[in-house]
């Protein structure tokens, strides 16, 4: 059964049993969520989990087979994208070529016919808001991947949709600006109090910017919940593995995980624990990660900082005879599939 968190405020974004297919696949299949005004909602899960196709569907470019899209209360399942207070932002920026980086701000200000002075006092305003004061008469051609989609968001939220609908607006960027860009996003959906609904299959991007995080697979939800929560509390075997490392164990007629920072790495000496050998040692700087194969059959991957530990010492402990331990507390039972 999938484990749902409700939402902390009333919903500004209502889907009901929504349902797209392809032929004979099922995209999405019966998909129900509440989201929160005001919440960076996450839709995480990897390709082809049917979180894009939700996603078009909230915007209306896509038509459901079945269900409702509610927005602030109002069935706009049969409207048309232009309709629905929503707007998006794609990875591949989509912006005007020919126009300045002002003009392609104020260009849906000017589609609704706002005056200038209040279209350009706007757009000068959510450039500050996304850092690029100054830029307003240069080329997208003239910006960096990272200036050219913080244009397309400033031109996005000018207009102050109900809800910002984000398709892997990041994937595009290198590592670095994308941490970077995270944390500013985070930063300007607060500052804006505006309904970001966010499409991802980078769960550490999830974990880092979201209030809440559905996990999406093959077509349907399999969790619903806090970062926390999805992270310590997975309710399924697929949740546990997608977000984040975690062991899957069984023990008395139960199926539980462990996720690797949890466990000790006791010397084999020790009395308590689960006997075993370290079969691989990988340094990864700040910690290191092992991969234990247990006496009794079956592996565990254990993660530990790297306090004193060096790369040479790390190599050396390959071989190693060692016994893990945990506690209780940090075991959490999970569904079996299909259940």
């Amino acid at each position: 059964m999938t484990q749902v968190s409700e939402p902390a405020a009333p919903a500004d974004v209502r889907i009901r049993g929504l349902r797209k297919h392809y032929g004979p696949v099922a995209a999405v299949d019966g998909v129900d969520l509440e989201i929160a005004r005001g919440e960076f909602f996450t839709m995480l899960g990897p390709s082809g989990s049917g979180k894009t196709t939700t996603l078009r569907m909230i915007a209306g470019f896509e038509r459901p087979d079945a269900g409702t899209v509610e927005l602030g209360g109002r069935d706009v399942s049969s409207l048309p994208p232009f309709d629905r207070d929503v707007n998006t932002v794609f990875q591949d920026y989509a912006l005007f070529p020919h126009m300045t980086v002002q003009e392609n701000v104020e260009y849906g200000l000017r589609v609704k016919k706002v005056p200038k002075a209040e279209r350009r006092l706007k757009a000068t305003e959510v450039l500050r808001m996304v850092r690029l004061e100054g830029y307003g008469d240069r080329k997208p051609a003239e910006l960096s991947g990272g200036q050219r989609q913080r244009v397309a968001l400033a031109r996005a939220i000018v207009n102050t949709p109900q809800a910002l609908l984000l398709d892997e607006p990041l994937g595009a960027l290198d590592l670095k600006l994308r941490q970077e860009l995270q944390i500013e996003l985070k930063q300007i959906q607060q500052e804006l109090g505006m309904t970001f609904i966010y499409v991802t299959h980078d769960q550490e991007e999830a974990l880092t910017m979201s209030d809440r995080i559905a996990v999406f697979n093959q077509g349907r939800i399999e969790q619903v919940g806090t970062p926390a929560q999805m992270y310590e509390h997975p309710a399924t075997a697929f949740v546990a593995g997608f977000i984040g490392t975690s062991n899957i164990l069984e023990r008395g007629g139960r199926t539980f995980t462990v996720r690797p920072e949890k466990i000790r790495l006791l010397a084999g000496a020790a009395s308590e624990g689960e006997p075993g050998r370290i079969r691989a040692a990988v340094y990864l700087g700040p910690v290191t990660k092992f991969v234990v194969a247990l006496d009794g059959g079956g592996e565990l991957t254990v993660v530990q900082q790297n306090l004193e530990t060096s790369s040479q010492d790390v190599h050396e402990m390959e071989g190693r005879h060692v016994r893990l331990s945990w506690s209780p507390d940090v075991e959490f039972v999970i569904e079996e599939e299909g259940t």
